[in-house]
């Protein structure tokens, strides 16, 4: 049951995603979609065209044919389920990938009706799948689609403005399935680009694929200060960004707030790690500001839920309803940001004019599966009646966890969905007091973790 995560399924090929655990996910996957066609598509990973045969046994069994899409980004995918396949309309997909993990993980990222399949869906299909027989073999039904260069033709398309633009663009694919479409966009827009690792290869050769750590931003940062304008990075899946210029890594936090300087007065949501900067820059702007849940499925519902036009979380997945379907799509962001380039948007000096805050990166706290969530309970509990010399407490919010508003900054601890960790996050206009702020809730920790 370990597999079956708050947003997607994940485990270690072999180990967890087996011919026994895949075929019955597909089976199972099945009974929960009430269309015909399912399309399917998967990353660079070695065994992901393996895991593809095993669900596609699943579903055909399950009674469902299978749209092929072959090796795709993330966000290939998802377009998928907004597109015609001559005639056909597809009910559901599922994407293959392991993401940003080490390559011996994959797993399956699920959109049924549009919409992500997730959290109690997901729980509750493993469940199912931990009961059930293994299914009966059928005849292999499955048709190919050429998703890959679809998009290429619509991302063109939407973007033919920026054709010959004199920025120098340089980029990191970190042999992910971002390479399978970019440079074919970037050569018919005519733009001057150099990029790094951009054939895909699931060993990850070069570093790893998550641009959200700095250590893996060191070859692009080399290439940009020699040869670039600006940077863009993009994890194994190619739904998440990294955008640098020669002074700033700009977090996705800072990103929503460029995006949305050319949106009227746009709704924005942000995930509870994302700077106080963005949501009082916004609502001064005349936006609308919603705090809410980290996850990439999460956004995705409350931005339907409230007809958002952009989300964003700090790690990169940035979400775009304005202008387009409303899921996380790395590449349309790349084009996004030279969009506002090409309008004349100074990147570096819009981000100088903000409020000069302190803020940490994501800290990881260790603990288990077990304890994660007792740990942030017992948090709240203690938070009722602080120690003496705590922080003055302004307010706290308990949408994904605990986020502590004080007097000059906040602190924030929640149990991560993917892993056996407590994130935490600390943010001041003092970096003594960020400092202070950190120390104060990692006792506070400390002490539910001794309590339990």
């Amino acid at each position: 049951m370990s597999i079956y995560r708050e947003y997607d399924i994940r485990g270690i090929y072999e180990k967890e995603l087996n011919e026994q655990s895949v075929v019955r996910i597909g089976y199972a996957l099945a009974s929960k979609i009430d269309g015909e066609y399912v399309a399917v598509g998967y990353d660079a990973r070695s065994h992901s065209p393996i895991l593809f045969e095993y669900l596609v046994r699943g579903l055909n069994a399950g009674g469902k044919k299978v749209l092929d899409m072959g090796m795709v980004p993330t966000p290939v995918n998802y377009f998928a389920n907004y597109q015609d396949w001559d005639g056909i309309r597809t009910s559901a997909s599922v994407m293959i990938t392991g993401s940003h993990n080490p390559s011996e993980y994959n797993g399956f990222k699920i959109t049924v009706d549009q919409a992500p399949f997730f959290s109690e869906d997901i729980y509750a299909l493993g469940r199912e799948c931990e009961a059930m027989e293994f299914p009966p073999t059928v005849p292999r039904d499955v048709t190919k689609i050429d998703a890959v260069n679809r998009y290429i033709d619509f991302i063109v398309a939407v973007f033919d403005h920026l054709k010959g633009m004199d920025t120098r663009i340089v980029y990191d694919c970190g042999n992910g399935v971002a390479g399978v479409v970019t440079e074919k966009i970037f050569s018919r827009l005519n733009l001057k680009t150099k990029g790094l690792y951009v054939e895909p290869d699931g060993t990850f050769p070069n570093h790893h694929p998550d641009p959200s750590e700095e250590h893996n931003l060191e070859d692009i940062k080399k290439l940009l200060a020699t040869d670039g304008d600006i940077a863009f990075a993009y994890d194994g899946d190619a739904d998440r960004i990294a955008v640098l210029t020669h002074k700033n890594n700009i977090k996705g936090d800072m990103m929503a707030l460029l995006y949305a300087m050319k949106m009227d007065k746009p709704t924005v949501i942000g995930e509870v790690k994302c700077s106080q900067v963005m949501y009082d820059e916004l609502e001064r702007r005349g936006c609308t500001a919603i705090m809410y849940k980290t996850g990439h499925s999460n956004l995705k519902v409350k931005m339907k839920e409230t007809e958002a036009d952009l989300a964003c979380e700090v790690s990169g997945h940035i979400f775009f309803k304005n202008r387009y379907f409303g899921y996380d799509d790395a590449i349309y962001a790349t084009l996004r940001m030279l969009e506002l380039i090409k309008d004349g948007i100074d990147l570096d000096a819009e981000l100088a004019k903000l409020p000069k805050v302190f803020s940490t990166e994501e800290i990881k706290v260790k603990t288990t599966e077990a304890e994660k969530f007792k740990i942030i309970d017992r948090v709240k509990e203690l938070l009722k009646n602080p120690p003496a010399a705590f922080p003055t407490i302004k307010n706290i919010i308990d949408v994904d966890g605990v986020r502590i508003n004080f007097e000059n900054g906040w602190g924030l601890v929640r149990a991560s969905n993917t892993t056996p960790v407590l994130v935490t996050r600390f943010e001041s206009t003092s970096e003594d007091e960020a400092s202070r702020y950190e120390k104060a809730i990692n006792d506070l920790i400390l002490t539910a973790q001794e309590s339990l």
